[in-house]
């Protein structure tokens, strides 16, 4: 494939900013041919050596041949422990993924992975996606005290633009979650900036480190201007 996609992308985002190689420091997971394009599970995380104090400030997630490639960016609070985050994306064709991360010493590393899928920013949009539960949300928790996992899941079209309706051959506008915030408490966890390659019914999964919070918030906002929240009581002292 040829890096004259990434490079536009790389310059558009980071400017001049050099990026370093991210081999050893970071992973990113994800099958080397999907089974379904519109659906891909990808991980980025940090594999830093044991004793190395640096933390994540920030990951992005560039799809180098889908129409839109940037397909979400994600910011931390400086608190959130977080050093893995999961979600599931839209692969258009036959590409690289890169995964971009800014560790607390202010550099910008990366890592790439070749992924063989195709068609996944314009498969059809599915028979309920006009429903009334648009924007409901879910919260999964797992893991011990010290070291947690959470998951947010959004249901939403996160219509791309690209899908046909199969019935009046049309082209669905495009409608997208286009931000994500999570708290712990009054602590920001996460913030997402998304696109138009993350899957329908968006979710992400991520580590965090539990502040003792009673509670976990959450809220997004579409492209259309819909605003989604929800809230999570936390049982035993945020644990």
């Amino acid at each position: 494939m040829s890096e004259e996609a990434w490079d536009a992308v790389r310059y558009n985002l980071f400017g001049e900013r050099p990026l370093e190689d991210g081999a050893g420091l970071l992973a990113l997971e994800m099958p080397a041919r999907a089974d379904d394009a519109a659906i891909v599970p990808v991980t980025l995380k940090t594999t830093l050596p044991v004793g190395d104090a640096r933390s994540v400030r920030k990951f992005w997630l560039v799809i180098d041949e889908n129409p839109a490639p940037l397909a979400g960016a994600f910011t931390f609070g400086p608190s959130s422990g977080v050093d893995a985050l999961s979600t599931r994306v839209r692969i258009n064709a036959y590409t690289y993924i890169h995964g971009v991360a800014e560790l607390s010493d202010g550099k910008v590393y990366v890592v790439k992975k070749f992924i063989r899928a195709s068609g996944g920013c314009g498969a059809p949009a599915p028979k309920d996606s006009v429903r009334t539960d648009t924007g409901a949300m879910k919260l999964k928790r797992f893991g011990e005290k010290t070291s947690r996992e959470m998951q947010i899941m959004i249901r939403h079209p996160n219509n791309s633009g690209f899908e046909m309706d199969p019935i009046t051959r049309s082209y669905v506008p495009a409608n997208y979650i286009e931000e994500l915030k999570i708290w712990q408490g009054e602590n920001l966890l996460m913030s997402m900036s998304g696109a138009i390659s993350i899957s329908q019914d968006p979710n992400v999964r991520f580590t965090y480190r539990p502040n003792g919070a009673m509670s976990i918030r959450a809220e997004a906002r579409d492209t259309n201007g819909a605003s989604f929240r929800g809230e999570w009581a936390v049982e035993g002292n945020g644990f």
